[in-house]
């Protein structure tokens, strides 16, 4: 991986994790693939290596990212998808050649071809969305509840009520906020009080 670029947030579903390839969509905005060799890593963590990935191509991955980000949020909101949305996921998954295969632990994994293209693995990136945002999978897809990030989130705890889409960055910032927020309110609340 290069130094030089944000880390990625890698969730346990394909698909939100390739839309926190752009975080703090509601601020001041993180793009973690700002070049094609920067896809070419993300794939590559994400099980999905491809050989090469043109500036075309890397349009065409944020297109469907945007996509996939609105489709999630208007399920989340249980609101009408967006059609062109609907239309850029369809036409990724079409386009796409992947083999799903089983592991030996009883789980589906999919599986590139030697000299699979950017599109083989958008197609497989374009199916878990519909399969998250059709309701297929165990779970329900969730909103973070932090002002500038927004991102959607798929929810797969017991109780199905996650706020954050990651607890290390927006949960620990929203909690940091609020401790800070109570103890300008209230100076001689909490323990081990610093001054300075």
């Amino acid at each position: 991986m290069r130094a030089e670029f944000p880390p990625f947030r890698l969730g346990k579903v394909l698909a939100t994790s390739f839309t926190a390839t752009l975080t703090e969509r509601r601020g001041d905005p993180v793009e973690h693939i700002p070049v094609p060799h920067r896809l070419l890593d993300w794939l590559v963590v994400s099980g999905l290596a491809v050989d090469t990935v043109s500036p075309a191509q890397l349009a065409l991955a944020r297109e469907l990212r945007e996509s996939i980000h609105a489709a999630a949020t208007a399920a989340a909101l249980q609101e009408t998808l967006p059609a062109s949305a609907v239309q850029i996921i369809n036409g990724c998954s079409e386009r796409g050649r992947a083999a799903a295969v089983l592991t030996s632990d009883g789980k589906r994994r999919w599986q590139l071809n030697p000299g699979s293209r950017l599109e083989d693995a958008l197609g497989v990136i374009a199916a878990d969305a519909i399969d998250i945002v059709s309701g297929e999978r165990d779970g329900s897809l969730a909103l973070c509840a932090s002002p500038t990030c927004q991102a959607a989130f798929f929810d797969t705890s017991r109780s199905r009520t996650r706020r954050w889409c990651e607890m290390n960055t927006c949960g620990n910032r929203m909690k940091k906020a609020r401790f800070k927020a109570n103890r300008l309110r209230d100076p001689d609340r909490g323990v081990g009080r610093v001054t300075g």
